[in-house]
């Protein structure tokens, strides 16, 4: 008698070439960038294309090409407009954060040092070397920000080659990713075993709406504190207020991260314009107001509870996906930790159904 009946057996096989794959698209994470975000991007974009292809001239109907070449064009567009507010802001504030730097550490060490001598603590500091080190190392001025950019560049230059290719790349997966994206849904929908069709495309159904919906709920998130934030800090006497602003909220997809950045950015914009501690107050209830406005209200309400996690399991799982796939990997963390999700629920109602848990 056969220990396993040939459906075991074919079963068994299968399986073992499935995770023999996952493996080696483990093992080759680092390459995987530019398709991870063109997929992404043709996942977000493809509904657009649908929709282009289903508006009729008549008796005609756009080829999928054209559509596809259409949203590609207005994807760049947004690319270059956002390019084209936050490089001029970064050339315009560079010198001034050079000139900043060396009262701001005089300011800091003013009010450090009685402190610190109160305490008893002696620390022993040399500002010029300070002053040096950031104003010509970290904050270069004029020509030493080229410099110092081509000593980056040679200094890591397998990095930057690797970041160019990816710039380079992601276009054109994306490109062939919305042209035969039909065609592919439809070849691996074919390639599921015919017993587990209807539970897979139920399941593929339900992920599906909680992609869209954390998706649309996202964008609708980042367009609103995309303008709160502009508004609060141009209220605030920001001259920066718009890019920062427009920074801060476009970042808000990156849990935590995000709005870290976003508030580092007010920060040095702070430090280069004001001098007195109401401008950092101010810049703290903005910030704190925004966070907690976001956290508490907008998140759950826009983005739904069916997408909230534990913030144990975000933190993790950004961690997780950024080792595994770097900054795309980040960005690809919270909507694969949501599908994990389904499955997961998924999975534990088939546990309790089991006579493994009953019995």
């Amino acid at each position: 008698m056969a220990l396993f009946t040939p459906q075991q057996r074919q079963t068994a096989l299968w399986t073992g070439i499935g995770i023999l794959l996952i493996a080696i698209l483990l093992l080759l994470g680092p390459i995987l960038t530019p398709f991870i975000a063109g997929s992404i991007l043709a996942y977000a974009l493809n509904p657009i294309v649908e929709w282009l292809r289903s508006k009729r001239l008549g008796n005609l109907r756009m080829p999928r090409i054209i559509a596809v070449i259409i949203v590609m064009m207005l994807l760049f567009s947004v690319v270059t407009a956002f390019a084209l507010i936050m490089i001029p802001m970064l050339i315009r504030e560079w010198p001034m954060l050079h000139e900043q730097i060396p009262a701001f550490i005089a300011k800091v060490n003013n009010y450090l040092n009685p402190i610190l001598n109160e305490l008893g603590i002696q620390v022993p500091a040399d500002n010029a070397s300070i002053k040096r080190i950031l104003t010509e190392q970290f904050v270069p001025k004029g020509d030493g920000v080229w410099k110092s950019l081509i000593a980056s560049a040679k200094f890591g230059g397998t990095a930057v080659l690797t970041w160019a290719w990816n710039l380079i790349l992601i276009p054109v997966v994306l490109f062939y990713l919305l042209k035969d994206w039909h065609i592919m849904m439809r070849k691996l929908r074919d390639m599921i075993p015919r017993r587990w069709v209807s539970k897979a495309v139920s399941f593929s159904r339900e992920v599906s709406s909680m992609l869209a919906q954390y998706l649309r709920g996202q964008l609708l998130v980042m367009m609103i504190l995309s303008t709160y934030y502009s508004i609060a800090l141009a209220l605030a006497g920001y001259n920066v207020a718009l890019p920062v602003g427009i920074m801060t909220g476009m970042l808000a997809f990156i849990p935590y991260i995000g709005i870290c950045f976003g508030l580092g950015l007010a920060a040095t914009a702070t430090l280069l314009q004001f001098t007195g501690m109401e401008a950092w107050i101010t810049l703290g209830i903005i910030y704190g107001f925004g966070y907690s406005f976001d956290g508490l209200l907008m998140t759950p309400k826009l983005v739904g509870d069916r997408i909230q996690l534990h913030p144990l399991i975000v933190i993790f799982a950004l961690l997780a996906f950024g080792q595994l796939f770097g900054f795309v990997g980040i960005l690809l963390a919270l909507p694969s930790s949501a599908i994990l999700s389904v499955a997961y629920r998924h999975l534990r109602s088939y546990y309790f159904d089991s006579n493994f848990y009953r019995n």
